[in-house]
């Protein structure tokens, strides 16, 4: 008997259940783009070295071009077509319009999904290879230009737009941090 190479799937993708046949071999880059055309994610390398399909599963970060399309079934899936809140930018989005930090925009979806991923994980109080002190009772460490280059170092940009891109990243964290701040000012009071 032979067993199937196909099959049919279905995709929590920005909060949309999409369904669609897929060869178990399609990476979840491919269906994304050739089948569901949500074409902002992009396909640089092919090996997860560039960063350049990155897209967010259940809120952490991974290369598209690795994953099997098969095992993002019942996973939540953003993409940059998903990060915004309607006409409202994502303030990751917003930081990199204000500074520039993209030149011709080819990495610029899967380095602000990352973006994204990395001030989550920073907020969490995750350390990254260049954090000084990891103990757990340190708490997160200071966002440094040298803590966001290294978390951000999956990302790669032909252009060199590096400089402008940490400082979106810094700019967005500041942000994201004082609405968390505000929102749990708020509970407070109500």
């Amino acid at each position: 008997m032979a067993l199937s190479t196909s099959s049919v799937i279905t995709l929590n993708i920005n909060g949309e259940k999409r369904t669609l046949p897929v060869d178990h071999r399609t990476t979840l880059l491919d269906a994304l783009r050739e089948q569901l055309d949500l074409t902002g994610t992009k396909k640089g390398c092919d090996h997860g070295q560039c960063g350049a399909c990155t897209v967010l599963l259940d809120g952490s970060r991974a290369v598209s071009c690795l994953q099997l399309a098969v095992a993002a079934e019942g996973r939540e899936i953003t993409t940059i077509e998903g990060v915004a809140d309607g006409d409202r930018l994502h303030p990751v989005q917003q930081a990199f319009l204000d500074f520039d930090g993209y030149q011709c925009g080819y990495c610029t979806p899967g380095q602000i999904c990352s973006a994204i991923a990395v001030i989550e994980e920073h907020a969490a109080g995750w350390p990254s290879a260049v954090t000084a002190d990891i103990r757990p009772e340190a708490g997160a460490p200071a966002l440094t230009t040298e803590e966001i280059r290294e978390r951000m170092s999956g990302n790669l940009c032909r252009c060199g737009a590096y400089v402008s891109i940490v400082q979106a990243v810094a700019r967005a964290a500041e942000t994201e941090a004082r609405r968390s701040a505000e929102a749990a000012d708020g509970e407070l009071t109500a």
